[in-house]
C-alpha cells in the first residue's frame, strides 16, 4: 500500500482542532515522516501510527509550524528504547540546533541519527530504497524550502501465468522471470522472458510541495502525479497577503495542478484565521475538479 496519513493541516498557529504540518507516508513497510510541527507525536499517538516505524525524517524548512514538535519526537523515540538508525533529511541549520538542544539536556540517543543536509546546489534524488526512490526541489518561500517527491517504482516483471505453464516453466521459477531472467528447457530450447510476462506495472508518485508562494517552475516536479499536496494558506480574496507572505491560496494550487496535469491534489497548511474549510474546495474545484481537503486523521491511497 502506498498512501499519507495527514497528521497536521494547519498553518503557524495551531487551533484547538487543526495542527501545525505533518504528515507520514506509508509504502508497504516503510514509514516517513514529512515535517513534524508543534504536537506531531501526539498526533501519532492519537491515529495509532507506531513511531517505531519511522526510517526517514524529511523537514521542508525551519518555519517552527514545520519542526518545532521533532526534537521531543526524538527525546521520545530514544527513551521508548529506540535502537535502529533514523536518517533526517533538513536544511543544514538544523543539525546545530539539535546538537545544542541535546546537549543543553545532557541528553546523549540510544540510537544513530544520520542527518543529510538539504542544499540548493545538490537537489535531486536523496535516496532509493527497495522501490522507493524519494528527490527534493526547492520551493519559493522567505527562506530555503524544499518539497519532496516520492516515487513508488515496481520493478518486477508480471508473469503471465498461463504463457509460463504453456511453456513448461515451473513455478519455483517465476521468482526469476520476474527479475527478468529467460528460461531454458530441458530440450535446450531457450524461452525469452517477454515472451511469458509483462512490463512492470506503472510507478506511482506522491509530489508534498511544502511552503511555497505561486511558482510555475514548480510544474515540472509536479507533472503528471498521482497525488500533489500544495499549501493552501489563504482563501483568494486575501491573495496579495498571500504574496506578501510567500504563501499560495486555494485557487492557486488548483491553477498548478490544473497545469501540470496531476490526477489529485491535496490541500492544507490553512490559515488559522478561518474556521471553515469547505470554502477552500469551493474555491479550487471549479478549476481543479480532482481537488480534496487534507484532514487531519484521513488516510489518502496513492493509486
Amino acid at each position: 500500500m502506498f498512501a499519507v496519513t495527514i497528521l497536521g493541516n494547519n498553518s503557524a498557529i495551531p487551533t484547538p482542532d487543526r495542527h501545525p504540518t505533518a504528515q507520514v507516508i506509508s509504502y508497504n513497510d516503510q514509514l516517513m515522516l514529512v515535517d513534524c510541527g508543534e504536537g506531531t507525536q501526539m498526533q501519532l499517538t492519537k491515529y495509532k501510527v507506531r513511531r517505531s516505524k519511522i526510517r526517514h525524517i524529511f523537514i521542508s524548512h525551519l518555519h517552527g509550524d514545520h519542526y518545532f514538535g521533532l526534537i521531543g519526537l526524538i527525546n521520545s523515540m530514544s527513551l521508548l528504547g529506540r535502537t535502529e538508525p533514523l536518517s533526517l533529511y533538513a536544511p543544514p541549520e538544523l543539525e546545530e540546533i539539535l546538537r545544542l538542544q541535546l546537549q543543553c539536556a545532557a541528553t546523549t540517543l540510544k540510537f544513530n541519527l544520520s542527518f543529510h543536509a538539504l542544499l540548493p546546489d545538490k537537489t535531486g534524488v536523496l535516496f532509493r530504497e527497495k522501490d522507493m526512490e524519494v528527490s527534493y526541489f526547492p520551493t519559493k518561500h522567505r527562506i530555503p524550502c524544499y518539497g519532496f517527491s516520492f516515487s513508488a517504482q515496481r520493478r518486477k516483471r508480471r508473469v503471465i501465468p498461463e504463457q509460463a505453464r504453456a511453456y513448461d516453466i515451473p513455478a519455483a521459477y517465476y521468482s526469476q522471470l520476474q527479475n527478468g531472467a529467460d528460461y531454458e528447457q530441458k530440450s535446450g530450447q531457450l524461452v525469452k522472458n517477454d515472451w511469458v510476462t509483462l512490463p512492470p506495472a506503472p510507478g506511482k508518485r506522491y509530489v508534498y510541495c511544502a511552503d511555497s508562494i505561486y511558482d510555475e517552475d514548480l510544474l515540472p516536479h509536479l507533472e503528471g502525479a498521482d497525488l500533489v499536496y500544495h499549501e493552501a494558506t489563504y482563501l483568494h480574496a486575501l491573495v496579495q497577503r498571500a504574496q506578501d507572505r510567500f504563501h499560495s491560496t486555494a485557487v492557486q494550487a488548483a491553477t498548478l495542478a490544473q497545469k501540470a496535469a496531476a490526477k489529485r491534489l491535496l490541500i492544507g497548511h490553512f490559515s488559522s484565521k478561518y474556521t471553515e474549510l469547505q470554502p477552500f474546495l469551493d474555491e479550487s474545484i471549479p478549476v481543479f475538479p480532482n481537488t480534496e481537503l487534507a484532514l487531519e486523521g484521513t488516510t489518502y491511497l496513492i493509486q
